[in-house]
């Protein structure tokens, strides 16, 4: 595994940052305030926690905040599901968000058992 310097420079955290830029402006006009906000947090959850994982300089830790991106990004596809649901997005517009999602997660879990196993 690559060492890496910062957390930029995480293909995972740049896919999260790319998530909640797009859900941010997929969710600009939604007048559902309530599930707006809470979707906007979720989304900015990921990222935010897999670079607070990672500024803290220690595998258990960064472990720890992967594990709460995982739960976020889990958090945001559910929630998506429900505004395709309740018809606040399109069934179609709602699957590219999903997929990216689905994604992400996998990302998350993939390095969350890279660290477990090279680090622990």
């Amino acid at each position: 595994m690559a060492k890496v310097d910062k957390f930029e420079d995480l293909l995972v955290w740049q896919k999260g940052l790319s998530q909640a830029i797009d859900l941010y402006k997929l969710m600009a006009t939604c007048t559902d305030y309530s599930l707006r906000d809470q979707m906007r947090r979720s989304a900015v959850s990921v990222p935010s926690n897999v670079a607070e994982g990672f500024e803290r300089h220690t595998n258990k830790e960064f472990i720890r905040y992967l594990r709460i991106a995982k739960g976020s990004n889990g958090e945001l596809r559910t929630q998506i599901h429900i505004a395709v649901g309740v018809g606040i997005l399109d069934i179609v517009v709602g699957e590219d968000p999903l997929s990216k999602s689905r994604i992400i997660s996998s990302m998350l879990q993939n390095l969350i058992k890279t660290r477990e196993e090279k680090f622990t």
